[in-house]
Parts: C-alpha cells; structure tokens; sequence
C-alpha cells in the first residue's frame, strides 16, 4: 500500500508550493496495489513552520470513482478492520488515515502514553486499503491555530461534560480530512456514538458533500468494546471492566421485558460499575437522535457509559448500547 512522509520540496526560498510538481506528477500516475492509482502524501514538518500540503493526488482516469474515508488515531484493532471492510463495499477506492489527534486532548488526559504502532498498523492493513495516510502533524507547530469547530449542542452532553474541548477537536480533524481527502463516504464506528452524530450534524450544517456511515460497535469475545486503549488495562482492570458490557446487557434485557423506568435502569448500571472498581464519569440514558437525557423509555434510547479503571491516570474507557422499548 502505498504511503510516503514527503519533506519539504521548496528550493531557493520558494515555499509557495510545499509539494513540488515533479512529485505531483509522479504520485498522480503511481500505481497501487489495488486497482487504480491514487497516492497519499503525508508530510513532516517545513521550515518556518509551514507544514507540507499533504494531499491526495488523482489521476484523471479516476474521474467518476468514489472514495470511502476510514479516519482512526491508530493502534489498529479488528473493529477499525471492520469498518475498511464496510469502506471497501461503500465506494470504489479506501483510504485509512491513521494521526493521534493532538487537538482533542487537554492538558493532563493521556495524549503522551496514547498507544501508538505504525508500524503495525501497515502491516494490518496491508491488502485492505488503496492508500494511507499519516500525517506527523495537521496543525501548526506554534500553537498558532485559532479555527475550530464546534457542534454547539451535541457536543455539551456525556463526553463533553468531562472533556470540554474534546469534540471541537474531534470535528476539526475531521474537516481537516474532508479537505485533505476529499472523499463521498466516511465510515465511523458507533462505539464513539456522540461523534457519530457530531460528525453528522457538522456534514449537515457545513455542506460537505460526503456520506456518513455509522457502523455498530465491535466487542471482545468477553464482552468488553474494542477500543486501542484496552491494552493498557491490567488483568484485574480488565475483568471488572467487563462489567460495564455485562450491565449494558442486563439493562437491554430489562427495557425489552418492558422496563421504562430510566432512572432506575441507569442507578442500577452505575452500582454495577462501580462495585467492580471502576470510577465512573457517566451513565446516561439518551434519545438517540439528540443526546438528551429520558426519564422513561419510551422511544429509541442510547445507554451510554464512561468509567475509569486504574485510579488516578488509569484508562478511561467508553460504551454505549441502543435500546428499543
């Protein structure tokens, strides 16, 4: 799969085109290891701190070809497989961004120890994708980036209420890749259910011309959702997080029963959580269209949960399960 981190090519103080047009011409017409050619450039960083104009370059050949977009932060799991497997039926050509968005972490949440494995990660995909893109940096290396977006009511409710500013990052980044890639189709995984809908709601209001697909989330044969950050969970973590995946099941058993209680419902997870040592951010029952909080089920709900396990600096981890009445 082709892939390349292209420096600076300016010469002579000439920094208008940070990619030069031999470069432009040569990645246009490389061939891939599928079927047609389109080439990915991801750059380090420039001089003057300019960053390199990474972008895909297509061949005109390509003209009426779709592209299906998977963006993940790396650290590659069978769930992140799965939805370039759901890309590849989507549109003709699938690019996977890998970058471990600095601008959706505070200071003090775990951007440092965030796993990371590229190489690894090619390895995975290896056969699955048409192009790769990962970029050392998409934003400017003297903090002098001003322009953010923001999902104003979505983003207020579960996850926003802990991290302030992690969905104005999330949405960000990710109009960053729509400009960058220029895609018709983006696959997410709906085990991060509220950045589904952010990243819905931001293609909705802002206009781009690309399909969201959202795709259920994958567990573990235990249970437990696949997510890159249960590797850094210990043996004794790791099993009372299952008990997270266990409440939620209990709890779908109930509402299908006939249960409508909501608040009952989520106490009842949250002693779950927490009897098992996790330290729980939120459990929250949801409309699945706005996020906002049910007292009674009575239409389509998301339960959705965040807990820590580890104490101070241990691993956050989140899950969700849709629920019908």
């Amino acid at each position: 799969i082709p892939y390349a981190r292209f420096e600076d090519h300016t010469t002579n103080g000439d920094r208008r085109s940070l990619v030069s047009v031999a470069w432009r011409k040569k990645c246009a017409t490389f061939q891939t290891t599928r079927r047609m050619a389109k080439f990915v450039t991801s750059g380090g960083a420039a001089e003057d701190g300019k960053k390199p104009d990474p972008t895909i370059l297509r061949s005109k050949e390509e003209d009426g070809k779709t592209v299906a977009l998977v963006p993940t932060m790396g650290y590659l799991h069978d769930g992140h497989l799965s939805l370039v497997r759901c890309a590849a039926t989507r549109g003709d050509k699938v690019v996977v961004s890998v970058y471990v968005n600095e601008g959706q972490f505070a200071p003090g949440e775990d951007l440092d120890v965030y796993p990371r494995d590229p190489k690894g990660d090619l390895a995975k995909l290896a056969g699955l994708c048409d192009a790769i893109f990962m970029p050392e940096a998409l934003y400017s290396s003297d903090d002098s980036h001003q322009t953010w977006i923001e999902a104003q009511h979505l983003q207020q409710p579960l996850c926003g209420g802990s991290r302030p500013i992690f969905f104005r990052g999330v949405a960000t980044v990710v109009a960053k890749l729509f400009n960058i890639v220029e895609p018709d189709i983006a696959v997410f995984g709906k085990k991060d259910y509220q950045q589904w809908l952010i990243v819905r709601r931001m293609v909705q209001d802002l206009d781009f011309p690309v399909e969201v697909v959202g795709m259920p989330l994958l567990r573990e044969e235990d249970g437990l959702a696949m997510s890159s950050r249960n590797v850094r969970l210990s043996a004794e973590d790791r099993t009372g997080a299952l008990s997270i995946s266990r409440g939620l099941t209990k709890m779908k058993d109930a509402v299908q029963q006939g249960a409508k209680d909501a608040i009952t419902l989520r106490q009842q997870l949250v002693d779950e959580i927490s009897l098992s040592g996790g330290d729980v951010d939120y459990v929250e029952v949801v409309d699945a269209r706005d996020l906002q909080t049910v007292k009674t089920i009575e239409q389509d709900v998301v339960v959705a949960v965040a807990a820590r396990y580890g104490g101070v600096g241990g691993v956050r981890l989140i899950d969700n399960m849709e629920m019908s009445p």
